[in-house]
């Protein structure tokens, strides 16, 4: 189940980065919002799928946190849909993106360390 999670969030990663990068070069169609969104869903569901079930409460919580960026980016699809014309999505594309860098920075760190 672990390997089906991941891949699921690589590919919803994936299409995120290519359907936000098109916006920005004025080729903007509604099945490309349609595309963002199923990643975004993608990335959620894969997160709220995939627990962690150790001991340590810094990773649990640091695992929560890549919840939290995974809701940013379907409310950034959703900002998509809403107000169209404006890059307000953005803002919350961002937000979910230095959440996921911080949070699997920490991971990472925080399971090299010695017990």
């Amino acid at each position: 189940m672990k390997r089906y999670t991941e891949w699921m969030q690589v590919v919803g990663l994936t299409l995120m980065m290519i359907m936000a990068v098109l916006p920005l070069l004025d080729i903007n169609e509604q099945w490309m919002r349609w595309a963002f969104a199923a990643g975004a869903a993608m990335v959620l569901l894969a997160r709220l799928l995939h627990h962690y079930k150790g001991r340590n409460l810094r990773v649990r919580r640091l695992h929560r946190m890549g919840i939290v960026s995974a809701l940013l980016y379907c409310a950034s699809a959703a900002m998509m849909f809403w107000s169209t014309g404006t890059t307000n999505w953005i803002a919350f594309l961002m937000a979910g993106a230095v959440l996921q860098i911080y949070a699997s920075y920490m991971i990472d760190r925080e399971n090299k360390k010695p017990t």
